[in-house]
């Protein structure tokens, strides 16, 4: 029985065969090139401080700083996570007075109304997306007291105290169908998260929209709809 030659073992007959093309190049460890000190997380470099000589120490160091600014990037971008529930007495502290540079993403709601049900938990898939960014939301009574359901769900996107986007009402939200890509575009667009999505989910749908409306008579009077929709009225700017 004929045993089989490992094709990485330091023999003559192996180097003939890679000479030839029948074996591949030798796969190399990439471990053995490493020093001890960059195996090791910023723990260990800590308790192993008093093994490493002179020569080592100052490699040691720059490497240690090294992977404190990774940790600390990593601790930045992950600092959020999920959707926070606040209270309309929070809102200047969490909202408007955010850190620097933080973008800021409200969604103002109430529980009995279906299509906030559905933003909320669009939302909550979100915030563990992009941690970078803070997902908060608040029950609209506790905020704005008499708003109007017809403007529910309201998402306000704020960044340094100022906003930034907004989204007021069933059909700017995306509609009662409304799928996660489809917010996420949406909040992509003021910039409140960087999306991996490389085009407008509902693309095909506004194309088909923009056809029907073109194609619609050109003798059409509108000009009884000058008054600005709900979903604009309901944005009462003096409030924020």
């Amino acid at each position: 029985m004929i045993s089989k030659q490992d094709p990485n073992e330091d023999t003559e007959w192996n180097d003939i065969l890679r000479d030839f093309g029948i074996l591949p190049p030798k796969v190399e460890n990439i471990e053995i090139f490493l020093k001890p000190y960059e195996r090791m997380t910023l723990n260990e470099l800590e308790e192993a401080e008093d093994e490493f000589d002179e020569d080592d120490m100052k490699a040691v160091e720059k490497y240690r700083q090294q992977r404190l600014q990774e940790w600390k990037s990593l601790q930045k971008r992950q600092k959020y996570g999920e959707l926070r529930e606040i209270s309309g007495d929070q809102y200047i502290k969490e909202v408007t007075n955010a850190p620097k540079d933080v973008w800021v993403i409200i969604h103002l709601y109430r529980s009995s109304i279906p299509m906030c049900v559905l933003v909320n938990q669009h939302l909550n898939l979100l915030a563990r997306k992009f941690p970078e960014t803070k997902f908060v939301k608040a029950i609209v009574n506790s905020c704005i007291q008499n708003y109007h359901d017809r403007c529910l769900p309201t998402i306000f996107v704020y960044k340094n105290g100022q906003i930034k986007g907004r989204l007021i009402g069933v059909t700017e939200c995306g509609g009662t169908n409304l799928k996660l890509e489809e917010l996420e575009w949406k909040l992509a667009e003021s910039g409140a998260i960087k999306t991996d999505l490389e085009e407008n989910p509902k693309k095909d749908i506004i194309n088909m929209m923009i056809s029907s409306i073109r194609s619609t008579s050109v003798h059409e009077d509108t000009s009884s709809t000058g008054s600005n929709t709900d979903e604009t009225k309901c944005f009462l700017s003096r409030m924020f």
